[in-house]
């Protein structure tokens, strides 16, 4: 009997010819970024008669499948690796982590075992080592790689909830007013009801206080209530404020409170002096969230979660049914599957592992600095403008200001930036985003892109200042 042939598989000339293909559209595309729009929206409508079409029952030209591509899906979005796109967080991975992705998933490992991927998981081991010793943890600690912030802080809430609660829901979450929306999300998914969550008040820097918490300890013990964890800000994603770590770190232990830092927007800046003075404290914490899509210049999706307690992340997920029971580890082998939530897990260390690699920390550290003078930067820059008010100053790389609007009250200002920041978006000259701070709306500036130089920002701001008002 003759096998039929195989209707998924490519011969390697063909393979080849498709990669290569590839390869050049993301070349392309990354060397004409500075000129191409950092935003381009469209309605529903539109991308439905675009795309919206039945599945071919017959194979279709590579080619015009990857026309298809360059046409009508990649230009449709926040291009978040443009060098003026300074909205929301934007993520500028470097070519050898894109790279580092492909070998992940042309090579298809699963990364949730030992037996499956040695190879894979001591890369991810390595990786974790260089985290701890960047932000001052013990080796011992433990962790593993997420698919970002959202799902650390999660792991994190479920760790310290096993940890000082046993498992239950009935203890009292801190955070402030700053802190993510993650972070509630999280709470609500491990079942603590708005009882169970203390929002507190900031101070004049936007940080929480430790006599703050301090004292809302205090009160909900007088009310027979459980204090068992608080979830600090190592960078907002509002301004980039940190709050006091080693001064909450202090409260934390003399309390029993388990101490998370979600340093997802913020941690890796420890890289740097300056990043390093701002989050001092942070390897105290008994788990820090991470963000390597972030400031370390990965692609989607690279998260981290770090916890002190080697053997906590096992205790708090681990589960071992008899279909899995070839994978049981004896010795130092880690099952990263048995440290979260998730089973089957892509190889996400090898990205980080090869771009460091590639280029050095060092570069890292150069590129960081380098985003934190260009946020510094903007902030003088907008004192001494005559149309633009400073909001909050240049932290970790945000700066939130205004275009001043003679005579107008605050609803005819919100109205005006408002309008000229969806202007700017618009023109695809550049892209930012908005805030409220203290109810006062403000454009946020947000520089955390390799690409970027003093010449996009300003750009940006010039724009700004010279755009008619509404």
């Amino acid at each position: 009997m003759v096998e039929p042939s195989d209707p998924l598989e490519l011969d390697p000339d063909s393979m080849r010819r498709l990669g290569y293909r590839v390869v050049d559209l993301l070349v392309d595309r990354i060397a004409a970024l500075g000129g191409s729009p950092a935003w381009r929206g469209a309605s529903r409508a539109e991308m439905e008669e675009r795309l919206r079409e039945d599945p071919s029952e017959r194979a279709e030209p590579a080619d015009r499948i990857l026309e298809q591509i360059e046409r009508d899906v990649l230009p449709f979005a926040g291009h978040h690796d443009h060098p003026r796109f300074f909205a929301f967080i934007p993520s500028c991975p470097t070519w050898p982590s894109v790279l580092g992705d492909l070998l992940a998933s042309g090579s298809n490992v699963f990364a949730g075992t030992w037996l499956q991927s040695a190879g894979a998981s001591e890369i991810e081991l390595v990786v974790l080592d260089w985290f701890k010793s960047w932000i001052g943890f013990p080796r011992e600690a433990s962790g593993l790689l997420l698919s970002g912030g959202s799902a650390a802080n999660l792991s994190a809430l479920a760790c310290a909830r096993q940890a000082r609660l046993g498992g239950e829901s009935d203890g009292v979450v801190y955070l402030s007013a700053e802190g993510h929306s993650s972070v509630l999300r999280a709470a609500r998914v491990l079942g603590f009801g708005a009882e169970h969550l203390r929002i507190l008040p900031i101070d004049e820097r936007r940080r929480l206080r430790a006599e703050t918490v301090a004292a809302a300890i205090d009160e909900d013990e007088a009310l027979g209530r459980r204090p068992f964890a608080l979830v600090a800000s190592g960078g907002t994603t509002n301004t980039g404020a940190v709050d006091p770590l080693g001064e909450l770190a202090d409260v934390c232990r003399s309390r029993g409170l388990w101490l998370h830092v979600d340093g997802a927007y913020g941690g890796f800046a420890v890289l740097t002096e300056r990043g390093a003075r701002c989050l001092e404290g942070i390897g105290r914490a008994d788990s820090v969230a991470l963000d390597p899509h972030k400031w370390l210049f990965q692609p989607y999706e690279a998260g981290c979660l770090l916890v002190r307690d080697p053997d906590l992340l096992r205790e708090t997920f681990q589960i071992l049914p008899d279909y899995l029971q070839d994978t049981a580890v004896t010795g130092g082998e880690v099952n990263f599957a048995d440290l979260g939530v998730q089973l089957t897990r892509s190889a996400r260390a090898l990205k980080i592992w090869l771009s460091v690699k590639y280029f050095g920390v060092g570069a890292f550290r150069a590129a960081i600095d380098r985003a934190l003078d260009l946020a510094a930067g903007a902030e003088e820059r907008i004192v001494t403008s005559a149309k633009l008010e400073l909001v909050s100053p240049a932290t970790l790389g945000i700066v939130c200001f205004r275009r001043i609007v003679p005579g107008a009250d605050e609803r005819e200002i919100e109205a005006t930036n408002a309008e000229l920041a969806r202007r700017l978006a618009a023109s695809g000259e550049g892209m930012i985003s908005s805030t409220r701070l203290d109810g006062r709306y403000a454009l946020r500036l947000c520089v955390l892109n390799h690409r970027s130089r003093a010449v996009d920002v300003e750009r940006i701001l010039e724009w700004l200042e010279a755009a008619p008002l509404p």
